[in-house]
């Protein structure tokens, strides 16, 4: 019976040194550096798939055969270092085949589809593309994955399933991946998992640089990024944010699964092809931002910072799930940081415009008493910033200091001593509004510097009124702008104007009606025949004198807005004309009855009415249709 069972014994071991040694003669036969046959063409190509059974056949039957114990004295004791030196071939050649795999089966996508996938993930309400994108992949045979990768899967989706964001793609199609993972478990088992994560990354890391490229991320130091002139800075911003867009919601998520899907369950530790693949390039993506969020501030880089700084708040929860391993949490880690001095920046710009606004020197005045730039810019400017409320609201959390407000090196430095302004604070104003309130402050003081700069007080007044009128215009047409500043508010910058409006026609027009008063025209003696016929040639000649002047002066000055203008030549028609027609029939047959008539009676009420179309047009008068003869 023991002879028998020695025997039995002996035969099995030769049967298994048989089949040992057709596997080895297998793997040699594959060798690519002593082999024609494994040169010509790879064993996954997908030509035979029988080649590539047998093939994985053999190296599971040497490695068994090495993983266990060999008595003494049996015939395989002598193959065993010709088993590791076949193991050693078989794990490079499929390293070479798992390299050709990732390189030949990649998916090819257009960047256009990448962009519209990006669209629909910023347009997305919901989670409903998140388990179907994650079928796709496993569209094939859903029987041939083992039940790790299922369990991954499940993983995947409890873990990142909540990000509706997230639009996962093929990065290779399903039975490559399938190819991939019975590679990588192998070389895994057999000792080589270093070797077959820095072919994987190698493959997929140059991938997805090629994307960046594509879409535009290109390698620039913190310093040539601060160097750029503002205009191609702006260029690059905006294809930073659709960029990191694209990388965060597609590659580097798709990146993360394809790893997922090849690596999980293997025993790698701590994401490691993962993070080898992608790392450099979101270190590369994420210090595009870091280099502005540290840059010079200056008031025209806040919008596109604040796009900078909404579009990273976005993404950080997908990349705090995507870069969710202890080798990766560094990238959450830098993108959370640039997020806190992108907001550092925002709040340090707003406050470095408003002290520029303050300490805009008054220069040359500008022609015609029209609109400053100044007003116009930051009209415009505080427009804006109404409209990113959201973000800025949860920004700015102080208000205006007083110190700030009051600051006499401020004041000196605008041109002007130091002075409390008015400044309406309520409590229900946020820190927000009670800044844009400030700036509007700030501005009008500015302006009243400004205005103080023209000689004729008349056109003084004239120019803030023009200035003031268009802030008011813009609150009022900004809905956001109007409810931060508040109806008080606008009802006191109204006031301001239509004072400004008067002061200008008491300035312009009170010395000119001064001519058509009756006090001084009557001698003693009878009322309707002793008028002084020389007090009133006198009083019509300073009449045509100062309206002339006037008229030539004013037809010059400015009021942009056509409503505003027209509206100011009727205020002062319906002051001028009925004084004029007054005094002209009270008076007209005295000068008519005497010599030369024309030389006093220069302007009937239709001249003046005519004449006064050409007040605050910007330019001299027409002399066409001028006077009529009379």
């Amino acid at each position: 019976m023991m002879d028998g069972s020695v025997g039995s014994s002996v035969a099995s071991d030769l049967v298994v040194e048989a089949d040992l040694e057709a596997s080895e003669r297998l793997i040699l036969r594959w060798d690519s550096t002593a082999s024609s046959a494994g040169e010509e063409r790879m064993l996954f190509d997908g030509r035979d798939r029988s080649d590539v059974e047998r093939y994985l056949h053999a190296v599971d039957e040497i490695r068994r055969s090495i993983k266990e114990p060999i008595a003494a004295g049996s015939p395989r004791r002598s193959s065993s270092s010709s088993s590791e030196n076949a193991i050693q071939i078989a794990m490079v050649r499929l390293e070479d085949e798992f390299r050709n795999l990732l390189l030949s089966r990649a998916t090819e996508i257009d960047v256009e589809a990448l962009v519209d996938l990006s669209s629909l993930s910023m347009n997305s309400a919901s989670g409903e593309g998140i388990g179907d994108l994650s079928d796709v992949e496993g569209g094939g045979d859903a029987s041939g994955e083992s039940e790790s990768v299922s369990g991954s899967r499940r993983i995947r989706r409890s873990s990142i399933g909540s990000m509706t964001s997230i639009r996962e793609i093929d990065l290779l199609p399903a039975d490559a991946v399938d190819d991939l993972r019975s590679i990588a478990e192998r070389m895994i088992d057999a000792g080589f998992g270093r070797e077959c994560i820095q072919a994987y990354a190698g493959v997929r890391k140059t991938a997805v640089d090629v994307w960046l490229r594509l879409l535009g991320v290109e390698k620039l130091s913190i310093g040539e990024v601060q160097r750029l002139e503002w205009d191609a800075l702006e260029a690059k911003i905006r294809r930073w944010i659709r960029a990191a867009r694209i990388c965060v919601w597609i590659v580097f998520a798709s990146e993360r699964r394809l790893c997922e899907r090849i690596f999980e369950g293997r025993g790698i530790a701590d994401d490691a092809p993962f993070t080898e693949t992608v790392k450099g390039a979101a270190i590369q993506l994420f210090g595009f931002a870091e280099a502005i969020s540290i840059g010079r501030r200056s008031p025209e880089k806040l919008f596109k910072i604040i796009d900078l700084h909404d579009t990273i708040s976005d993404l950080l929860p997908d990349v705090g799930a995507v870069f969710q391993s202890k080798s990766s949490e560094s990238i959450y880690t830098q993108a959370a940081e640039i997020l806190s001095r992108l907001a550092e920046a925002i709040r340090g710009i707003l406050s470095e415009f408003e002290n520029a606004v303050l300490r805009d020197p008054p220069k040359t005045p500008v022609p015609g008493g029209t609109l400053h730039p100044l007003t116009r810019y930051v009209m415009n400017y505080i427009n804006l910033i109404s409209e990113y409320k959201h973000t800025l609201t949860e920004l700015i959390v102080t208000r205006p200091s007083a110190s700030a407000r009051l600051s006499g090196d401020d004041f000196a430095a605008a041109g002007a001593a130091p002075l409390e302004l008015d400044f309406p604070e309520s409590e229900n104003q946020t820190p927000l509004s009670a800044h844009l309130t400030w700036i509007i402050v700030v501005l009008q003081h500015n302006l009243e510097n400004k205005a103080s700069l023209y000689k004729d007080n008349a056109l003084s007044h004239l120019f803030l009124m023009n200035n003031i009128h268009y802030i008011v215009h813009k609150v009022k047409g900004s809905s956001e702008l109007r409810e931060m500043i508040g109806d008080d508010y606008l009802r006191k910058l109204t006031g301001k104007f239509r004072q400004s409006a008067t002061n200008y026609q008491r300035a312009t027009w009170v010395k000119i009606l001064h001519c058509l008063r009756d006090e001084g025209l009557h001698v003693s003696g009878s009322f309707s025949s002793g008028v002084s016929k020389s007090t009133l040639r006198e009083r019509f000649k300073a009449f045509n004198a100062s309206f002339d002047e006037v008229h030539k002066t004013q037809a010059s000055w400015f009021v942009s807005d056509t409503q505003l203008r027209e509206e100011l030549r009727i205020s002062i028609s319906e002051t001028l004309l009925p004084a004029y027609r007054a005094f002209l029939g009270r008076f007209r047959q005295h000068i008519e009855s005497g010599r030369h008539p024309e030389l006093y009676i220069k302007y009937s009420v239709e001249d003046l009415e005519m004449a006064l179309s050409d007040f605050f047009e910007g330019c001299t008068p027409s002399q066409h249709n001028r006077r009529r003869p009379h």
